[in-house]
């Protein structure tokens, strides 16, 4: 075995790791439509010269998707997953090359933060365990994944259905920092996805009196229901609620604390669609809404659901066409997983790394769900799908040092 650590290896070699985000972020792979090819042939070449196990795993050919296998010294596996595709740019609105530019420290293109960046971080944390003949204390498994920024089911969901995962834990390598702070991700909020209708009567625009609004009815029944549970403190777990305070605490400076505590101890409910009307003239006999109901971790989402649909019965006019829900998922703040990368980042950056939920929910969630403990980390920057999105060299640097590190830190604290 190298004298050298993985760790040691990727600060010698930086400048190899820069060199491999542009190549990646070279690869147009905007979504839509998706296209992987170019970029996982690219991850292909790259790994070539090392010995590990890769297969390409593809159920719509032009959306493949790469396994990558170390095996270790003990059967735990430690997964890492990353999404390869991006959202779509307008090239008019960059300064900087969107298909990958270097300026000083800086590294500019579409996904050089989201997460072409982390997934060369992940990519060159193999290269060091190869290059410095180490052998990881648990398997390791990587999933670089395709369809992720549309919710697509090429990706992970497809690899979910076929079984080729068996691990004990994930890291996703999302961008968790803002603004300077540093987090790991370690819940997700549960969502209602409500479609509502209404049915009113028509009438001529300029006698309102002799119809009913069926827009006005819509728009009344999404006030109540903003009255009656956007202003009701959630009943939240109670091993949850440190998570709810961390959070607070990590997106106050950019939000404000009572907008953070808000958002976490009380439903949201946002009108996204409304629809409805013919003419500008007339009394609109029908309309539709779609309404985003989110909920923090630790509430259950059926109970919620059931009171909405009371609340929506008691509304004249309005039925319930359509629901999709989720509940939210946390990790233990204090768990072996958790425990690893928080403090493995933070003995990396000598920064506090905050344990926090996410706004909303992802890949993390579908993992949970299957039953994979998981966390999301990687240092970046705010510019997430901005023009001119970057990434500085050293944040490079310490994502894949993070990485490299995080097997022997993870079994520490499984084997305690």
């Amino acid at each position: 075995m190298s004298d050298t650590t993985p760790a040691e290896y990727v600060r010698a070699h930086r400048e190899e790791l820069v060199t491999l985000t542009l190549d990646l972020l070279a690869n147009d792979s905007s979504n839509p439509p998706g296209d992987t090819r170019e970029v996982v042939s690219e991850i292909e070449q790259f790994l070539d010269p090392l010995s590990v196990d890769v297969e390409r795993f593809a159920v719509d050919p032009v959306k493949p998707n790469l396994l990558v296998r170390i095996l270790g010294e003990s059967d735990h596996t430690l997964l890492y997953n990353g999404h390869l595709d991006t959202v779509p740019f307008d090239a008019d609105t960059w300064s900087h090359d969107p298909l990958g530019e270097r300026v000083g420290d800086h590294v500019y293109g579409r996904g050089a933060t989201d997460m072409k960046g982390a997934v060369a971080s992940m990519l060159f944390a193999i290269q060091a365990v190869a290059a410095t003949d180490a052998v990881p204390p648990v398997d390791l498994q990587f999933a670089f994944v395709s369809d992720e920024e549309v919710g697509g089911d090429a990706g992970l969901p497809a690899l979910l259905d076929a079984g080729r995962f068996d691990a004990d834990a994930c890291v996703i390598g999302e961008p968790t920092c803002e603004e300077g702070r540093h987090s790991v991700t370690v819940a997700d909020r549960g969502s209602i996805w409500l479609t509502l209708e209404a049915s009113g009567e028509g009438a001529h625009g300029s006698r309102p009196v002799l119809g009913i609004n069926a827009i006005d009815r819509l728009y009344d029944a999404i006030e109540t229901l903003r009255e009656r549970f956007g202003t009701r403190r959630l009943e939240i777990d109670a091993e949850v609620a440190p998570i709810v305070e961390e959070s607070i605490e990590y997106y106050a400076p950019s939000m404000g604390e009572a907008t953070a505590r808000e958002l976490f101890w009380y439903p949201s409910i946002n009108l996204g669609v409304l629809e409805g009307g013919d003419a500008i003239n007339t009394v609109p006999q029908s309309a539709r809404a779609e309404v985003d109901v989110r909920l923090t971790a630790g509430v259950h989402t059926p109970d919620v659901l059931e009171k909405i649909r009371e609340c929506v019965a008691d509304c004249d006019g309005i039925t319930v066409a359509d629901v999709a829900w989720s509940v939210g998922t946390a990790e233990d703040p204090d768990g072996p997983l958790v425990e690893a990368v928080a403090s493995t980042a933070e003995d990396t950056t000598g920064e506090h790394v905050f344990r926090r939920s996410a706004t909303g929910g992802g890949d993390a969630k579908k993992l949970r769900n299957a039953g994979i403990p998981t966390v999301e980390f990687a240092l970046g920057t705010d510019t997430v799908h901005a023009p001119d999105e970057y990434v500085p060299v050293d944040v490079l640097v310490d994502n894949a040092i993070v990485y490299a590190r995080l097997p022997a830190a993870w079994r520490s604290q499984i084997d305690r």
